[in-house]
């Protein structure tokens, strides 16, 4: 199992953090768990994800072209492009 941390901006804070669940159930659907949300200290509209995940190539696969319905919610939530993973090694 490798740790991931998921970056990227998104357009308010506030209206990301509501949709903690909805991120969390898209993250597992990428063979990840313990989700975890950070907001950058500074203030601005940087965030950043960790999660276990037990297939790291899956999870980018689905981070370059998301499902429809990750997609969906990733829009919902206000996630700017680019979204950049880090993998534990």
């Amino acid at each position: 199992m490798a740790r991931v941390v998921i970056t990227h901006a998104v357009e308010d804070i506030d209206r990301w953090l509501q949709g903690k669940a909805e991120r969390a159930a898209a993250i597992e659907s990428g063979t990840g768990s313990n989700v975890t949300d950070y907001v950058a200290a500074d203030g601005s509209n940087n965030v950043a994800i960790t999660a276990d995940v037990s297939d790291p190539e899956a999870m980018q696969g689905m981070l370059l072209s998301p499902p429809p319905e990750v997609s969906a919610a990733m829009q919902e939530h206000g996630v700017v492009q680019p979204i950049t993973a880090y993998v534990e090694r």
